[in-house]
């Protein structure tokens, strides 16, 4: 006789994602240009082989999306961090709306899947974010905005 696993639907912490978010939020705004303008970017080195570029692609007056992505050639592409953040200024929260090759982040995902992402993906990538945001504003050595 062989035991049945059920797997339960993963629920999100919604208070521990909304700090995240809250925490990425403050992060962004000190590395962003205040009025920043669609296509500005930010360039932030982390050491002589590492730099990321923060990019501006939309611009509405409560929310912001912005592309961040590392520009180490090299790694390959797909080992490169590639994210889009939402920026929403009226609560002040700033969460990954896709990541890698995932164009858009469900709230929760059934395990095992056809891509293998994890119950908690959005968790992880948002967290992710925040760790990847402390280290750029702690041992970032250069910022420089381009249009």
């Amino acid at each position: 006789m062989t035991a049945k696993v059920i797997a339960r639907k993963h629920v999100p912490d919604l208070k521990s994602l909304q700090r995240t978010c809250d925490v990425n939020y403050m992060a962004l705004m000190k590395l962003l240009p205040q009025g920043a303008l669609v296509g500005e970017s930010v360039s932030v080195g982390i050491s002589d082989q590492v730099l990321f570029v923060l990019r501006v692609l939309e611009v509405a007056p409560y929310t912001w999306h912005v592309s961040i992505e590392q520009c180490t050639p090299r790694l390959p592409s797909f080992m490169r961090m590639k994210v889009k953040v939402r920026l929403y200024h009226d609560v002040r929260m700033a969460e990954v709306c896709a990541s890698q090759q995932i164009l858009t982040l469900r709230s929760s995902y059934h395990y095992p899947n056809a891509k293998m992402h994890h119950r908690n993906e959005k968790e992880q990538v948002n967290l992710f974010l925040a760790e990847w945001l402390k280290c750029c504003l702690q041992h970032g050595f250069s910022t420089v905005k381009q249009l």
